[in-house]
């Protein structure tokens, strides 16, 4: 146990002084004119995952990760705000699957959060194929 706590002091002060060294380095380029401002944090705005959460938020069914509606090409679902899952009617039911089977798989768990914070419930019947869809895109 004792070396673990060393080892994580040591690696912390080789950290420190890297970082140091670093913004020494930089600042001495600047003022030999060889670059003309510091490097700033650039955010990367890919619409991959990036690796930072146990989930990712692009795969994830839960509306509380994102509050943006996306739209799928399904605005027509809107109309069944409010209506329980296990209320559809079989044509109602085609509806929802023509949609989920026109996108492509990666767009599934984007438009099941969409769903949801329209308050559009998915029909029992499609929660399986939508879970299994997921998942194969997890594995």
């Amino acid at each position: 146990m004792t070396y673990l706590i060393i080892g994580l002091i040591v690696l912390g002060v080789v950290a420190f002084v890297a970082g140091s060294l670093r913004e020494r380095k930089l600042k001495r380029q600047l003022l030999n004119g060889e670059i003309d401002e510091l490097p700033n944090i650039q955010q990367v705005q890919d619409m991959e995952c990036c690796g930072q959460h146990e989930t990712c938020e692009k795969e994830s069914l839960l509306a509380a990760v994102s509050k943006q509606i996306e739209y799928y090409n399904d605005e027509e679902l809107d109309s069944y705000r409010g209506r329980k899952s296990d209320a559809y009617s079989s044509d109602e039911i085609d509806e929802f699957r023509e949609i989920l089977y026109t996108m492509r798989d990666d767009e599934v768990a984007g438009w099941i959060r969409s769903l949801q914070l329209r308050a559009v419930e998915l029909p029992d019947e499609l929660k399986d194929e939508v879970y299994m869809i997921v998942g194969e895109r997890r594995v």
